[in-house]
């Protein structure tokens, strides 16, 4: 693995520990989400409309045109077949008492060498497919913030298999296709409150 060190799930761990500590610590590692990951290089995502930990412009949220930002992606690991991505918000509906995680868009089966997905996007790049979100439809939908101002996390995962047709599957029945297949993953997270 090239660098000193990489991240996953926030958090930047060392190579310079224990030659042996550190490869146990690589080879698996058990997400916040239940999704078990093998830490492989350093796969990025990114938007040209936002930093990480920044605010999401109005244009991709309800109060704009509720279209998908421009996300790209980079980094991906040489054994990654395909990648999965997932928008979620924890902190609904109200971020001093959250009581569920709002998923807002669900893509797998991404393929790996395509570099990202343009703004608005309409046309899924060939063998990627969609699940449902929790407006219980397919496609993105925007944040839409009842009260406060809302954390969105873009989860992108690289996965070392090409995932079966799962017929539109909920984020959970995609976590758990996942588990086991998940090399790298990288999360960029924007923020939103609404202005009216």
């Amino acid at each position: 693995m090239a660098g000193n060190s990489f991240e996953l799930s926030g958090r930047n761990m060392s190579q310079r520990r224990h030659p042996a500590l550190m490869a146990a610590a690589l080879t698996v590692v058990m997400t916040a989400g239940g999704v078990l990951a093998r830490a492989e290089g350093n796969m990025r995502i990114n938007s040209t409309a936002f930093s990480h930990e920044t605010a999401i412009p109005t244009l991709y949220t309800c109060e704009g045109k509720d279209i998908s930002p421009p996300i790209t992606w980079s980094d991906i690991p040489p054994g990654a077949k395909s990648l999965a991505l997932v928008v979620d918000d924890p902190d609904a509906p109200d971020p001093a008492a959250p009581k569920m995680t709002w998923v807002h868009w669900v893509l797998y089966n991404l393929p790996a060498g395509n570099g990202g997905l343009p703004e608005g996007v309409s046309a899924l790049p060939a063998g990627a497919k969609e699940g449902v979100n929790d407006w219980k439809r397919t496609g993105y939908g925007g944040p839409c913030p009842p009260i406060g101002r809302h954390r969105y996390f873009h989860k992108l995962y690289a996965l070392d298999t090409v995932l079966p047709d799962l017929k539109q599957p909920t984020k959970a029945k995609l976590e758990e296709a996942m588990k086991g297949h998940v090399i790298s993953e990288a999360q960029l997270m924007g923020t939103y409150q609404k202005h009216r």
